[in-house]
């Protein structure tokens, strides 16, 4: 569905590249991840992808056809939530999706069902200018759902988010995701790309340093070991190696002779795998 080779870009007066030589490719149906810090070249990505940026070099393919000959209808097949929402401050929640609502030549979902999808259906009345970060957020992601598109391209959907939104967001990302839509989602939460993505590339200095999926990532930067604590006033901990655990003799005598508290794999997470491959901390 997306298609991109040796992408270079450089923003104007600047002595260096933003972007410097990325290849990649995406399916359909996948959620794809663009993880990095701040700076790294994340949002950058995301708007030459979606034409808000064209002076780039190399080859860009989103649904077939190159992205410099698409025209404005392009604006059909493509949902874009952007990490700073925009609105227009004195419309409410409601006015505000129906004036963008006007830019499709496609039929649109209905803007109080997309606030209802979000929890905001009781403030559809209320100008955005006294919208909370969060509530403005919400309004910015179903923004770009309401046209359906085939392609979203989601910049850090979740930030500003409470927990119990954040939640609903990922779960409606996922369903769309159920539904065939490709997802191009630019991060710096790993515990959300973690969560979401089917496979993640690392960005540094405008660089991609690997690209696979998360379980195969945290597969070969773990530590094969098992962490196990057990005890009952006072809980200690002892670790064994996972290959041929099950013939290990100290093992199976501490778990058969003791309260086992808790029992886990010693799994690389995202972010420190990101520093091990980038030398990078997120940010």
């Amino acid at each position: 569905m997306i298609h991109v080779k040796d992408l270079k870009y450089t923003y104007p007066g600047a002595k260096e590249k933003t972007i410097r030589g990325i290849t990649f490719d995406i399916e359909k149906g996948e959620i794809f991840g663009f993880l990095g810090p701040s700076g790294a070249g994340k949002s950058t990505t995301q708007k030459i992808l979606t034409k808000i940026l064209q002076s780039f070099s190399g080859e860009v393919i989103l649904a077939d056809k190159k992205l410099q000959t698409w025209d404005a209808s392009f604006y059909n097949h493509i949902g874009v939530g952007f990490e700073l929402p925009n609105h227009y401050t004195r419309l409410t929640a409601l006015e505000n999706l129906e004036f963008f609502a006007s830019f499709y030549d496609k039929k649109v979902i209905p803007p109080m069902e997309l606030l209802h999808m979000v929890g905001l259906e009781a403030d559809a009345k209320k100008k955005t200018g006294d919208f909370s970060k969060g509530m403005k957020m919400r309004l910015n992601f179903i923004r770009a759902l309401m046209h359906d598109p085939e392609i979203l391209f989601l910049d850090e959907p979740t930030a500003g988010l409470d927990p119990v939104n954040a939640r609903n967001i990922k779960d409606i990302i996922l369903k769309e995701k159920a539904k065939g839509k490709t997802i191009f989602l630019t991060t710096h939460n790993m515990h959300d790309a973690e969560e979401l993505c089917d496979r993640v590339a690392f960005i540094s200095h405008g660089h991609l340093a690997v690209t696979d999926s998360p379980r195969k990532l945290k597969l070969m930067n773990g530590k094969r070991i098992v962490k196990v604590e057990y005890g009952n006033r006072k809980i200690r901990s002892k670790e064994f190696p996972l290959d041929s655990l099950g013939e290990n003799e100290e093992f199976i005598h501490l778990i058969k002779s003791e309260n086992i508290v808790a029992m886990h794999s010693k799994e690389a997470g995202l972010d420190d795998i990101f520093i091990k491959l980038t030398g990078m901390h997120l940010n």
